[in-house]
């Protein structure tokens, strides 16, 4: 966790002073202007730590506003940086192009009127990634298994994954989320890690809507990273209270000729290795719940479908590039190997900034149908 702390001050500091060093043309040269800067800068950088230490004390209001403060500024600040680490990148291309090339004589990008077309641009795309986050998607997803058994001619199997409940998403989006999944009339649903991002023990209001979704072959859930990071006992009982049975670990059989698989995420420390609990002589539709949308070669053809989230296909973009270079498969319906398939999800919330641009959250309905006879 120190380590975790660390990069993240580090990491925060050098985009604050990326952007610092876009907008100081534009700033009066008063001998105030750095200090303040400086100041707002530590507190900005703290703001996010500061509410999960109010919010483990009991403070909520106070942990609340830190959270709003803090992740969204973190939102617009990396979108800032982002822009104006491609304008560093252009000055450097022009560079070597008159270097290269004299007589092309490029003239330099001007730093005042690209950093005023930079924060304007910020602002636009952190407005839409505001609202792109509340534009919850149903992506539905159809599916031929032969696997199937004979007595189901169609499976409906509803996906959550990354809902982040907790300081910033609550009652509402929680609500929203119940009556899209309602309207899908699933005959199964699944949550894939991650629904919690803090402490639930006062929220009492959200646990009669995760019991009021009754789908006919059960709810069933695993852990991801956050359930760890906002204590496990707490989120535990959460889902539990809400009517989600717990995989941890563990292999259950549905009904004849339908099984699912969940595992712990590794956060745990309690994860285990998914071939001990896949049948090497697999019966059925086996359906793996992972959070983390890996593949291990060696379960293949043990399993038709893994259902997994945790990357938010980078959630703001370009972080999408950086995500994808540990998970390459963070988005979609992606073919294995003896025809089973990944789904990734993009996640149905959002972790730290209430943000997402050019990933949409989704809430995904598979059909699983067996193939159309000859």
């Amino acid at each position: 966790m120190n380590f975790f702390l660390l990069s993240f001050v580090g990491i925060y500091g050098v985009m604050h002073y990326v952007v610092w060093r876009g907008v100081r043309p534009l700033l009066p040269l008063h001998p105030l202007v750095v200090p303040l800067a400086l100041s707002w800068t530590l507190l900005m950088i703290a703001a996010p730590i500061l509410s999960r230490l109010l919010e483990r004390s009991g403070a909520d209001l106070p942990a609340r506003i830190a959270a709003w403060g803090g992740y969204l500024w973190l939102g617009f600040l990396f979108i800032a940086f982002a822009l104006f680490a491609l304008r560093a990148l252009g000055s450097v291309l022009i560079l070597l192009l008159n270097r290269i090339v004299p007589t092309l004589a490029l003239s330099p990008l001007n730093a005042v009127a690209s950093a005023v077309a930079i924060l304007v641009l910020t602002l636009l795309l952190g407005g839409y990634a505001l609202y792109e986050a509340t534009a919850i998607r149903i992506e539905t997803v159809k599916i031929r298994s032969s696997a199937l058994p004979p007595e189901l001619n169609s499976l409906r199997i509803v996906q959550l994954s990354d809902l982040h409940l907790g300081l910033i998403h609550r009652e509402g989006t929680l609500r929203a989320v119940v009556e899209k999944i309602r309207k899908l009339q699933p005959d199964l649903l699944v949550a894939t890690g991650d629904m919690v991002d803090a402490r639930l023990d006062h929220l009492e209001e959200l646990v009669p809507l995760t019991a009021s979704l009754t789908p006919p072959l059960g709810k069933y859930a695993v852990t991801g990273n956050h359930e760890v990071y906002a204590g496990m006992k707490g989120a535990l009982d959460f889902l539990q209270q809400g009517g989600f049975t717990l995989l941890r670990n563990q292999r259950m059989v549905i009904q004849p000729g339908l099984s699912i698989v969940g595992v712990d995420d590794p956060a745990t420390g309690k994860a285990q290795p998914e071939e001990e609990l896949l049948s090497a002589q697999k019966e059925g539709f086996t359906l793996l719940l992972k959070h983390r949308p890996l593949v291990n070669a060696s379960t293949l053809g043990r399993f038709d479908l893994q259902l997994s989230g945790h990357a938010h296909r980078g959630q703001i973009f370009p972080f999408n590039l950086l995500t994808r270079l540990h998970y390459p498969q963070q988005d979609g319906l992606y073919p294995l190997a003896t025809g089973a398939w990944l789904y990734t999800s993009r996640g149905t919330g959002t972790w730290g900034p209430p943000m997402r641009l050019f990933s949409p959250p989704e809430i995904t309905l598979f059909i699983v149908e067996r193939p159309l006879s000859p």
